[in-house]
């Protein structure tokens, strides 16, 4: 859907539009052609660029699953001026020990072995 038919709920009503529409009748038909032209290679040169950005996404995405038993790290972000884990700022860790997965409670969501301290 384009933006302009979403905020105003109808069909924009450009130069392209009127011919269809016979709200008023115009006197340079090589002008709307022209510009029907122009917008149709601009929807092709974005089409190819949003095909070509969706290969370039999908190739690095790759579907995790795991079981239980397995062992994972956490993802940390360690928040400024803290000491979280025992380093600061640029030497934190993102990443922190490996944790064993008790069991999985949703599609993306798992249970972990954590310690006491955490």
């Amino acid at each position: 859907m384009v933006p302009y038919e979403a905020l105003y709920g109808r069909h924009c009503k450009t130069p392209i539009c009127w011919e269809e529409i016979g709200e008023r009748k115009l006197s340079k038909v090589e002008l709307i052609d022209h510009t029907k032209e122009i917008v149709s290679k601009i929807k092709e040169k974005l089409k190819a660029a949003q095909d070509r950005q969706k290969s370039y996404a999908d190739t690095r995405k790759r579907p995790l699953e795991f079981n239980a038993g397995d062992h994972v790290f956490l993802k940390v972000s360690p928040l400024k001026e803290n000491l979280r884990f025992g380093k600061r700022e640029k030497l934190a860790p993102r990443f922190i020990a490996p944790f064993e997965i008790l069991q999985r409670v949703g599609h993306v969501a798992y249970r972990l072995a954590l310690p006491l301290a955490l």
